[in-house]
């Protein structure tokens, strides 16, 4: 009989095959001191952003959504210009540009998940909202069922490594499950919101229990990690009160192997108290990084308010372009040969407008001869 039930809890491998599903078990012990420094840095940062004129506060909300759509897609292995993030979600805002040219139908699709999420967060989820997510992820994809639960009979799992030698780190539920997971996972995430039956205090703990849950099912296809990222978001957003300005992708990124460790180890068990303290560690690595893409926005105004008449159109357009990289900045800096591209001009008013930009301190010179470049001083 020892050995038949000790054979029985051996093939118990993943959360969701375990008699206690989806009941998670955590301890908060220890993590006052944690929950208070989100609380107290989100509510700071939200009162700095209500305090920004429209303009800049607008330029704020679409610089996190860049970052956002820019970050949840490379954790994927997606990767996509900033310009076309960029230029995609001003023109779902309702921005007149010039010239609108998306080359990259993906990163539309991605922007209009980022707008979607943001303007739905206060309404209650349901399986028309996460399917609708995800026919906008996926509308250009012809070989994906797209926005509906998967329904293939093969095991939905995540693996890595080459054919041949691929590692299994997680198995979802099979699809004939998913109809009933992800009504009690609907169910449970309106429950836990702040005005439900089972209302949850801390946003942070419910986002991070929101997340692990919703990728232990893996509902779609394709498209769970964004998705599931989105709804942690979702999760932080009706717990604030308004939109979070801030990105937790941009701070899973920074560590993604910590992020994809975590999670394996946290999907074989429903004792998750090591999950919970990560992710809300991430939570405030997220708000930090948030407060220094405040600063660098701020930067610009006061940068424009300073040298917007000083410069002649040529230096302002290049400027502008660089500032479009955000905070990582120009990769390689600024150099002749780009600025001539940018600028279309001659070599020789380029050198006049490089030196002009040097003298005034407002680039860095770096290297020299043919190699120098330049970094922008926002200071």
């Amino acid at each position: 009989m020892l050995f038949t039930f000790v054979c029985t809890m051996a093939l118990l491998r993943y959360n969701w095959e375990r008699k206690d599903w989806p009941h998670f078990k955590y301890s908060l012990k220890g993590m006052d001191k944690l929950l208070l420094e989100v609380n107290s840095l989100m509510a700071r940062y939200e009162g700095v952003v209500k305090a920004l004129p429209n303009g800049m506060k607008a330029e704020a909300i679409i610089d996190v959504m860049v970052q956002e759509a820019i970050k949840t897609s490379e954790i994927e292995g997606e990767y996509y210009s900033r310009k076309d993030v960029l230029s995609s979600i001003k023109k779902n805002m309702g921005f007149q540009l010039k010239a609108f040219s998306v080359q990259d139908k993906g990163a539309d699709s991605v922007s209009k998940l980022m707008l979607a999420v943001r303007e739905s967060y206060a309404k209650p989820l349901s399986k028309k909202m996460l399917c609708a997510w995800h026919n906008t992820l996926f509308e250009n994809d012809k070989n994906l069922l797209v926005g509906k639960w998967r329904t293939h009979k093969e095991p939905m799992q995540v693996v890595s490594g080459a054919t041949g030698k691929q590692k299994v780190h997680f198995e979802a539920p099979p699809s004939e499950r998913m109809h009933e997971e992800m009504r009690a996972f609907v169910q449970w995430f309106n429950d836990t919101a702040p005005n439900g039956r089972q209302a949850m205090v801390h946003a942070p703990l419910r986002s991070a229990l929101a997340h692990l849950y919703f990728l232990s099912i893996h509902p779609f296809e394709d498209g769970n990690g964004r998705i599931g990222r989105a709804l942690a978001e979702k999760a932080l957003s009706q717990g604030n009160g308004s939109p979070v300005m801030m990105s937790l992708s941009v701070a899973i990124e920074k560590k993604k192997k910590d992020y994809y460790a975590h999670l394996q180890k946290s999907q074989h068990k429903n004792e998750v108290t090591i999950w919970v303290h990560y992710f809300v560690k991430t939570v405030l690595e997220a708000l930090k990084l948030a407060e220094q893409q405040i600063e660098f926005t701020l930067s610009k105004a006061r940068f424009f308010e300073q040298w917007e008449h000083e410069l002649n159109k040529r230096q302002l357009k290049v400027i502008r372009r660089m500032l479009d990289e955000g905070m990582e900045g120009f990769k390689g800096g600024m150099n002749a040969k780009k600025y001539i591209a940018i600028a279309k001009i001659s070599k020789a008013t380029a050198t006049r407008d490089l030196q002009d930009l040097a003298a005034k301190k407002i680039f860095i010179a770096e290297g020299g001869g043919r190699s120098t470049s330049y970094q922008l001083n926002l200071q």
